[in-house]
């Protein structure tokens, strides 16, 4: 009996000592066919407080109870949201709505993903309803599409996200557009002319100061998407795949961040040279300066677009180059602060600052609604009622004048008219 329970005690010890010198025992085994075990103390992990994932489901809406006081017979200004409509048409229209969701996967990578719906009150005016260049089903019901799916990394160096995907591009909405403050009101005027404000591809978005963020840079290469932002171009179109659009822009912030001045250019290849038609290209030079306090901004943006071959002239039977030139100038402010505001801008546009009213075209190019012989004005103004954060009610008139730049004695020639529009704009903001 004393054999077995001094035989037990020495086992016991064994296994004890054993276990508190396994690691040196293994370390010291050189002849294992296993690499040395790894120290398995347990250890106190550093939990990083100061960063949280963010999981946001987001959007906004806006639209109006408009009245159509004046429409032009002839249904110029496709791109607008209420060519085409009839004269005393009154009803309630949604021009957007917004539904996005923000996902930290870690702290270097997050992903972005936005639907969209943005009708329009476009109507066909012989049919009296059939709604027409619109993001509606062919039974005229509003319907979603993705207008952002993108990924990004953040901080590939200091300052700098690399974003991959359907992503926004460096022409207005990472800037001017913010400026300008009141999209719910309408489009700058490189968003009203179909600038594309989304593309696929891959940008770099960032700033040369990190600390104070006074300078920034964004440059983008997309696919153009056949000309259309947030669409596929078909493979049976010569353009797709083999041309690519590149975006970019540059910005200084000065005097405490209320002097703005942006740079931007953008260039694009849309069209292969045919026997008629040389090949097809778009380029663009915009500068933008404001000046914006809380109380008070003003705003200055214009733009030149070469399209290379955009139109041919039938008299001389040659394709040539367009040259358009474009001009905004708005102020907005506050009358009281954080309740009521005020706004009102006028945009100029000429479509082809070469063209000879003497002569007659037709039009190349595969910008929507882009007529050569159309100028345009637009006026808007009005007043922002905020009865609480994020929501706003904006009633205003909208007014655009079309002047054809035809010879008065062309057969074509249509003579000056204009779209009114009173409107009550709602806005409001949810999940930001």
């Amino acid at each position: 009996m004393l054999i077995i329970l001094f035989g037990s005690c020495f086992s016991a010890s064994s296994q004890t000592i054993a276990a508190n010198t396994t690691t040196t025992s293994a370390s010291a085994d050189t002849k294992s066919d296993h690499p040395p075990a790894a120290n398995t103390a347990i250890k106190t992990q550093e939990t990083d407080t100061t960063w949280k994932p963010v999981r946001r489901l987001w959007g906004y809406a806006f639209g109006d109870f408009y009245y159509d006081a004046h429409a032009d017979a002839a249904g110029r200004g496709a791109e607008t949201s209420f060519s085409g409509v009839p004269t005393y048409r009154n009803a309630f229209l949604f021009r957007r709505l917004y539904l996005g969701y923000d996902y930290d996967i870690t702290k270097k990578f997050a992903v972005e993903v936005l639907l969209a719906s943005e009708p329009n009150a476009n109507t066909a005016p012989a049919a009296g309803t059939t709604v027409s260049n619109s993001d509606n089903l062919v039974d005229n019901k509003m319907s979603f599409y993705i207008k952002n799916f993108a990924l990004r990394v953040r901080s590939i160096w200091n300052g700098t996200d690399l974003v991959l995907g359907e992503t926004l591009t460096p022409s207005f909405p990472l800037l001017t557009e913010k400026i300008w403050g009141y999209r719910s009101v309408d489009r700058t005027i490189a968003d009203f002319h179909r600038t594309n404000a989304y593309d696929i591809g891959a940008e770099l978005q960032g700033v040369f100061d990190p600390s104070t963020k006074n300078f920034g840079y964004n440059i983008l290469i997309g696919n153009n998407a056949a000309g259309s932002s947030a669409s596929l171009g078909s493979a049976s179109n010569p353009a797709t795949g083999f041309y690519k659009a590149f975006y970019g822009d540059v910005y200084g912030k000065f005097l405490n961040q209320t002097l703005i001045i942006d740079l931007y250019a953008d260039y694009m290849r849309t069209a292969p040279a045919t026997v008629a038609v040389g090949g097809q290209s778009r380029n663009m030079f915009k500068g933008f300066v404001a000046y914006t306090t809380p109380k008070i901004t003003f705003g200055l943006e214009a733009y030149t677009q070469k399209i290379a071959n955009g139109v041919t002239n039938t008299t001389t039977k040659a394709s040539e180059n367009a040259r358009v030139n474009a001009v905004s100038v708005y102020a907005h402010g506050a009358i009281y602060k954080d309740k009521l505001g005020f706004f009102a801008r006028y945009d100029g546009y000429n479509p082809d600052n070469n063209y000879n009213a003497a002569d007659s075209y037709t039009v190349n190019t595969n910008l929507p609604a882009y007529s050569p012989s159309t100028k345009e004005h637009f006026y808007t103004a009005g007043l922002d009622f905020t009865p609480a954060k994020s929501v706003h009610f904006e009633p205003n008139l909208w007014l655009i004048q079309y002047k054809d730049q035809r010879d008065h004695s062309a057969p074509n020639y249509i003579p000056e008219s204009h779209i009114l529009v009173y409107r009550l704009t709602f806005f409001y903001i949810f999940g930001k």
